[in-house]
């Protein structure tokens, strides 16, 4: 295993990013978590650089007859990333992707609705974004979050994971203005192998970690 929990990635995570920030460090850096798992690791990674904490919310687009086959993902600012491998070895017709996008989008408003519980989202104008997530498998969500914090006006972009598979890192790279991954292993299969302890989250628990990280 290389982390005992998230918290124990974040920390490790943010020694990387300090590296990476050199003086940069405590200046304008808004910290962005993907919700669920994304959060307690970039909660830590707020605490050491002493920036404020967010979310930014993507959905997992799934096949209709598979929804654990991601042909895409969506987030917020319209973002939309697809996968065309994907979407040829499932044989999904343009209606079929539409219905679920747009399924995807009502839950993508609910859950925002939850995790903000009507506060606006910290302003990312002209700000370096740290994007957060405990770890990559296929890059989907993570390139949909970038496009969000571009969107909203970030000035400069940073991917930062505690593990993923190098094929994934080298793919993201375009997406992001920097990609920080202490960890590359080449026999990646799942995220959760590389944690004594991948517990599931729930939503209280990202909405605790906003508040307790008083960067509201």
């Amino acid at each position: 295993m290389l982390f005992s929990d998230r918290v124990d990635a974040g920390r490790q995570l943010a020694r990387q990013l300090h590296d990476a920030l050199g003086e940069e460090v405590g200046g304008d850096i808004v910290v962005t978590g993907l919700p669920r798992g994304g959060v307690p690791v970039a909660l830590e990674v707020a605490r050491v650089l002493g920036a404020p904490l967010d979310v930014i919310v993507v959905r997992k687009l799934g096949a209709p007859y598979q929804p654990e086959l991601g042909f895409g993902a969506i987030g917020e600012e319209g973002a939309l990333v697809m996968n065309p491998a994907v979407i040829r070895q499932a044989g999904l017709t343009e209606s079929e992707m539409r219905d679920v996008e747009q399924r995807e989008r009502d839950q993508l408003q609910r859950r925002l609705a939850r995790l903000r519980a009507g506060r606006p989202p910290l302003p990312l104008d002209r700000k370096t974004v740290i994007v957060v997530d405990d770890g990559i498998a296929t890059g989907s969500t993570a390139r949909a979050a970038c496009q969000v914090a571009r969107a909203r006006g970030a000035r400069r972009v940073i991917l930062a994971v505690p593990v993923a598979p190098p094929d994934a890192v080298a793919s993201l790279r375009g997406d992001a203005d920097e990609v920080v991954c202490p960890h590359m292993p080449p026999d990646f299969i799942a995220i959760g192998e590389f944690y004594a302890d991948f517990g599931q989250l729930t939503d209280d628990d990202v909405t605790g970690a906003l508040a307790h990280s008083g960067g509201r």
